[in-house]
């Protein structure tokens, strides 16, 4: 079973929209927004299974050139 985890996304001044076009070509995303507040973006992205949740996070999204900060929500199932 995957897990569901949300990602805010900061970015440097100017990049939100090539930060995004990023995201969007790697297709790792189930949901991307744009947003305002203190971060430009919210991704809703499923961890495959057996995968550790911040190695992939940092693999496969930090590594965007633009990303200046991250904040990562994981989500648990309650009922």
């Amino acid at each position: 079973m995957s897990i569901c985890v949300f990602v805010q996304i900061r970015c440097k001044p100017g990049t939100t929209y090539k930060v995004a076009e990023e995201i969007a070509l790697r297709e790792i995303h189930s949901e991307l927004y744009s947003t305002s507040g203190n971060f430009d973006l919210l991704m809703k992205l499923y961890i495959p299974t057996g995968e550790d949740v911040g190695k992939y996070i940092n693999d496969q999204l930090l590594q965007i050139e633009g990303i200046e900060r991250s904040l990562t929500t994981m989500t648990y199932k309650v009922f």
